[in-house]
């Protein structure tokens, strides 16, 4: 019988050192936890120093190489597919634990069923907050966040509401959706919910996800007593807005996802959340 409490289940892209660090702060600060958990990692365009470092320093550690770019919900569905964990810990090979983070979080979910996800709060390395709690997009938030625009005063009290600006972010509450940077759910909970959709190649995977988790009756929460640093590289947002049209796919995967999300949700009311 397979007594394996915890999956921790990493996805990664092109990013080995981090993917080390990342490694290293499970092996430091769960060990001694008292939690019986594994680790898997999905890697995504697995290149050889990345099969190099878990075949040489991570022997133990389950790893799913994939051959091409798959995307984030590949990664995410195979976690899912290969976890044993009664919960699974979802995180990006960028994400940094700190000694607290898995213990807390998963004595919170464990006392509050009614949460599909708990998302703890991101840190930069200079210990800065990092936004990862928001309100469902409108689609004129894309053009705010992505022109010009986010300069006018309109579009700022836009930005703000959808950034949750009037919450402190010092006390656990719900929240419309999290960033999947590091999400920790219950295997039962997410094979009821179901995978990640296949459509989304990159980017609003997560929005999706939570959305659905409320549909099934589920809190999304933002869980800021227990913290993780997050490497977070905005590559969609690099050249600004005409620059990143010309030459940076990854806005054009982000506009990509984004129309799918608000075709797929045409019509329909958003959930309640609260």
């Amino acid at each position: 019988m397979d007594t394996t409490e915890l999956t921790i289940a990493i996805n990664g892209y092109k990013s080995p050192e981090l993917l080390r660090l990342c490694l290293q702060s499970i092996r430091e600060h769960m060990e001694g936890a008292g939690i019986a958990y594994e680790v898997l990692v999905t890697d995504s365009a697995t290149e050889e120093d990345t099969e190099m470092l878990m075949r040489e320093e991570f022997p133990d550690v389950r790893f799913f190489p994939f051959v091409e770019n798959v995307g984030f919900k590949t990664l995410v569905n195979k976690s899912l597919e290969e976890a044993r964990g009664t919960y699974i810990f979802l995180i990006n090979s960028d994400i940094i634990l700190t000694a607290e983070a898995v213990p807390t979080m998963l004595g919170y979910l464990k006392e509050h069923p009614n949460i599909g996800i708990l998302s703890p709060k991101q840190l930069n390395f200079n210990e800065t907050l990092q936004p990862s709690c928001f309100r469902f997009y409108r689609p004129i938030t894309i053009l705010y966040r992505r022109t010009w625009l986010r300069n006018l005063p309109f579009a700022k009290r836009h930005l703000d509401w959808f950034t949750l600006a009037d919450y402190d972010k010092r006390t656990p509450r719900s929240v419309d959706w999290v960033m999947g940077s590091a999400m920790l759910t219950s295997r039962e909970t997410a094979k009821r919910v179901g995978p990640m959709d296949r459509h989304f190649h990159m980017y609003m995977e997560d929005v999706d996800w939570c959305r659905r988790f409320w549909e099934y009756g589920y809190r999304v929460v933002y869980y800021p007593l227990a913290s993780v640093y997050h490497y977070h590289g905005k590559g969609s947002a690099r050249g600004g807005f005409f620059g990143s049209l010309l030459f940076n796919r990854l806005t054009w995967y982000h506009i990509e996802s984004a129309l799918w999300y608000f075709w797929k949700y045409r019509g329909k009311p958003l959930p309640s959340t609260r």
